[in-house]
């Protein structure tokens, strides 16, 4: 456990981004799946609308180090190929 009064507050503060971050990263992955959702669907309309409301979330997560930035690029490369294979 920590003992001086800045450790204790650094466990303060990691506990309370820990929480914030599996929030976020819970619903990147919730966009995530409303696109491969529309996709497996065969409704492509539904899945362009949900990878454009997607591929913000996914860039806002990388830019605060929720997710790293080439992991972002890869889910928004794979989602976008996903998309225009239904055309």
């Amino acid at each position: 456990m920590a003992n001086s009064p800045q450790a204790r507050k650094r466990a303060r503060q990691a506990e309370r981004h820990r929480t914030r971050n599996v929030s976020h990263r819970s619903k990147v992955r919730t966009y995530i799946k409303k696109v491969v959702a529309a996709v497996d669907a065969g409704d492509a309309e539904a899945a362009r609308t949900a990878l454009t409301e997607a591929i913000p979330v996914i860039d806002k997560m990388a830019s605060k180090g929720i997710m790293h930035r080439n992991k972002a690029a890869r889910h928004k490369s794979r989602l976008s190929a996903k998309v225009n294979a239904l055309t």
